[in-house]
């Protein structure tokens, strides 16, 4: 294994780690990525480097979202649009291997329906978020992006945390998305993190059918998948990598490593996202 890119942010596995024939045919789906702490001048040459990375270790197509997460807590209106014009450039640059997703905040309600209608209704976009913590995601101010959602049948991916120190005042946990989701019983959202604490997160959402478990950006630690399979089942458990904030190969160990089935890790690596998104994908005539 090599590590590439700023701070090493994205390390590639070997070429052949995929060529096991148990997972013959798998077709990997990223539901979360950045163009942050990737190498590159301009969105086009940092999705250039991801996509480099993505034929090392077999993903087909990621979800692309936040430009470079150049954050100023909180964000303005001008920021969060900029991120969304970054993130179409390199969609744009690359339109069989990434798909967008707006970047929001219910901290700015009235804008981010405004967006929401220029990104994905009236443009490429096909999902919702990751939408960070400028105000935790059970807020009423969330429930007109829920609304939305449903009605145009796209998915939100929502950050959220359980940080052993105590979270921000405005960062969403598991049980604030679970909150969410029961008010809006049609949405489809998935925890991005499932927590980082992912023992609890799991717990949390578990009897909440229309959230799922993220696997993106904590440790591959043994175990976290088998659970999540056990308690949720693999129809709720997706992959995703955080890009480049975590690599790639990492985040996938969590997968390919895990005590489950092929049929399950197929599930996982890319089923379940396009099972999610083929009513807007068929919407705008893309292929799934």
């Amino acid at each position: 294994m090599k590590t590439l890119g700023a701070s090493g942010a994205l390390a590639l596995g070997k070429a052949d780690a995929w060529d096991n024939p148990g997972l013959g045919g798998v077709r990997i789906w990223d539901q979360h990525a950045h163009l942050g702490q990737v190498p590159g001048d301009t969105p086009e040459e940092r999705m250039a480097f991801l996509v480099k990375c993505m034929d090392r270790v077999g993903v087909e197509r990621l979800i692309l979202s936040q430009g470079y997460s150049d954050d100023r807590h909180p964000n303005p209106p001008e920021q969060f649009r900029l991120e969304n014009d970054r993130v179409m450039r390199a969609v744009k640059a690359f339109p069989d291997r990434a798909y967008g997703s707006v970047y929001i905040s219910p901290a700015l309600p009235e804008f981010s329906i405004q967006e929401l209608n220029r990104c994905v209704r009236d443009g490429p976009m096909v999902m919702i978020g990751e939408i960070e913590a400028d105000a935790r995601c059970n807020v009423p101010a969330m429930d007109p992006i829920a609304e939305w959602a449903v009605a145009n049948d796209v998915v939100i991916l929502q950050h959220e945390w359980l940080n052993a120190l105590g979270n921000q005042p405005t960062e969403s946990t598991p049980f604030d998305v679970v909150e969410l989701a029961r008010r809006h019983p049609k949405l489809q959202i998935v925890c991005a993190h499932t927590g980082g604490n992912w023992e609890l997160g799991i717990r949390a959402i578990r009897s909440t059918a229309n959230v799922y478990c993220g696997l993106a950006g904590s440790d591959p630690t043994n175990g976290y998948v088998e659970m999540a399979v056990r308690e949720l089942g693999a129809e709720r458990v997706i992959y995703g990598s955080d890009v480049g904030g975590r690599s790639f190969a990492s985040q996938l160990a969590k997968v390919e490593g895990a005590a489950i089935s092929d049929f399950d890790k197929k599930l996982i690596l890319g089923g379940n996202l396009r099972r999610l998104l083929e009513p807007v994908l068929r919407k705008k005539g893309y292929k799934v």
